[in-house]
């Protein structure tokens, strides 16, 4: 079965939001109708029996490596894979080579994204230039050009200066921007290769402890209530940051914060394997880490999930652990992993996945198109899941053009059968379009 972009569809027996079944119509790229019984002669119909409709997922950190790595990624292999994974919409790191840190740079990756007809493409800009912490970005520029940048990140790299901190902070309050750190204090993690720990100490290599990210988190939403402007965490990889980003809301401060799905579900245990496809930044951490970044995402300290999808080519990963980069794939195993982590443990249901992975960071990176409620009038940003699914990850077949995933050989459950961007078709039986 196809959908052509001017046929209207019926989605018939979706349970919305894992609620009772009903039926959704989609004329035009907008939801027409949603309610049970409805009829469309000549719609094209999906049978979606016990089926859970969700609004398209929207993530807050995609590594998409255009411009200058295409050998990982292009913006056109990372939205189809994005596609796959159910994701509507992504933010585009500023990561790149050239760094995404002029008006330019961040034009050319949404026009590329434009282009692409997967999902929306949102550029995120470098704060300072060239990712080097020493001078601010064109942050103006970038906001003021054709991709309306609202998110501003060095990720990879902690902007570790204070006084640049707060000047990104106060600079961006003017347009109601965000400034994401990477939250890593570079003294304290120099030569670091894993969580220091038990597991490290063992292994004999050198640890990464928790204090550099939770000492950086603690400083930025000082910083951030401090000038009254919005900060964001991101993936959030310890307790210690979890309770830091707890009580940094019940000041009512302006702070919110992603966590990864493998910070969700692997441990440094895996490292002991030496397989550098565990070799990540933050870096796999305790069991009791995983344990409080999952209680953080249910209770809602951690605002929502985010990928860090991070492609490599093989030779990258292909190697021993100290020359391996750092990075997973992440776009197609994401909401898979949720449902193994959150919902079949109780701590969510398909609406706070939803909320987890629509509605909030949608809201933080201001997309108002996207993470929209699946009711009448809206735009049919939409995504279908079959939860009863069960499948082995073989990422031969991944839409990515890299292959780096932890989960190969792992069973996990559910399955994104159709995507929907502006009511396209771009996932189609679990096929791209």
């Amino acid at each position: 079965m196809t959908v052509s972009d001017d046929r209207n569809t019926l989605i018939r027996g979706a349970r919305v939001l894992g609620a009772e079944a009903q039926d959704v119509l989609i004329e035009g790229g907008t939801i027409a109708a949603v309610g049970p019984g409805l009829s469309a002669p000549d719609a094209v119909v999906v049978e979606a029996d016990g089926q859970i409709l969700l609004p398209g997922l929207v993530d807050l950190h995609t590594h998409l490596r255009e411009p200058g790595r295409e050998d990982s990624e292009t913006v056109l292999t990372g939205t189809r894979a994005a596609a796959a994974g159910g994701f509507t919409a992504v933010h585009a790191m500023a990561n790149t080579f050239p760094v995404a840190d002029t008006a330019g740079v961040v034009e050319q990756v949404w026009r590329l994204g434009r282009e692409s007809g997967y999902c929306d493409v949102q550029p995120v800009g470098a704060v300072t230039v060239g990712l080097e912490g020493r001078k601010l970005a064109e942050l103006g520029a970038m906001h003021d050009s054709a991709a309306g940048v609202r998110i501003f990140s060095d990720d990879g790299k902690c902007v570790d200066d204070a006084v640049i901190m707060r000047r990104a902070l106060e600079y961006v309050k003017a347009f109601d921007g965000v400034i994401a750190q990477h939250a890593q204090e570079p003294r304290l993690t120099e030569g670091a290769q894993m969580n220091e720990g038990v597991v490290s100490a063992e292994l004999g290599l050198g640890g990464w402890p928790a204090v550099a990210e939770e000492s950086v988190i603690a400083r930025d939403v000082l910083l951030a209530a401090h000038v009254g402007s919005r900060v964001h965490i991101c993936h959030v990889s310890t307790a210690g940051s979890v309770e830091i980003v707890r009580w940094a809301k019940s000041k009512g401060w302006n702070v919110t914060a992603e966590v990864t799905p493998h910070h969700l579900l692997l441990t440094d245990e895996l490292v002991r394997s030496y397989d550098p496809v565990y070799k990540v930044n933050p870096p796999l951490r305790t069991e009791a880490d995983v344990t409080a970044l999952r209680e953080g995402l249910a209770d809602g300290t951690i605002d929502c999930v985010a990928t860090d999808h991070a492609p490599h080519p093989h030779e990258d990963k292909d190697c021993e652990w100290g020359a391996a980069a750092m990075g997973m794939v992440g776009l197609e195993t994401a909401l898979s992993v949720v449902q193994h982590t959150m919902v079949e443990t109780g701590l969510l249901d398909w609406a706070q996945v939803a909320d987890r992975m629509s509605f909030r960071p949608a809201a933080i990176g201001r997309l108002g198109h996207q993470g929209r409620p699946v009711s009448t009038g809206e735009p049919a940003n939409l995504t279908l899941v079959d939860p009863a699914y069960r499948g082995v990850v073989n990422p031969v077949g991944f839409a990515s053009r890299s292959r780096n995933t932890p989960y190969e050989g792992r069973e996990l459950p559910g399955r994104v059968t159709h995507t929907f961007l502006r009511g396209r078709a771009t996932v189609v039986d679990g096929k791209l379009a």
